[in-house]
């Protein structure tokens, strides 16, 4: 039951992530792709969501990285939420440059989830 449960978390967590990719992260990674600079500093964002997972969370050793990914990008948008953000893709690429605090915060949730997601993937062992 247990193994159970686990799925459906870690399911629900890709779930939010995969959600939040869409409606943001595919576009900002496409932008930081295309714009010098962007991408370090949707670097930086993923790097210190990274250092927040790994050091603040207690017992977070026996939780899937996803999950705790995901319960993070919750809490931030709940956070967002109260104090009247919402969701606004930059119109250009130009814009990216200039896009709030919040926006690259979610990018680098984005660029995380995807790095987790390609070691996840890769091949294990000698095969």
């Amino acid at each position: 039951m247990k193994d159970l449960v686990s799925s459906w978390v870690e399911s629900s967590a890709r779930s939010t992530l995969s959600r939040l990719h869409q409606q943001i992260g595919v576009a900002g990674l496409a932008a930081a792709a295309a714009v010098p600079g962007l991408s370090a500093v949707f670097d930086q964002h993923s790097a210190a969501v990274r250092d927040i997972l790994a050091a603040g969370v207690e017992g977070s050793a026996a939780v899937a990285g996803v999950v705790l990914l995901a319960g993070y990008t919750r809490g931030l948008l709940d956070e967002a939420k109260t104090k009247g953000w919402t969701f606004r893709i930059p119109a250009d690429l130009s814009a990216w440059t200039t896009s709030d605090w919040m926006t690259a915060r979610l990018v680098g949730v984005c660029s995380l989830a995807v790095s987790m997601d390609d070691r996840r993937t890769q091949p294990t062992g000698n095969g």
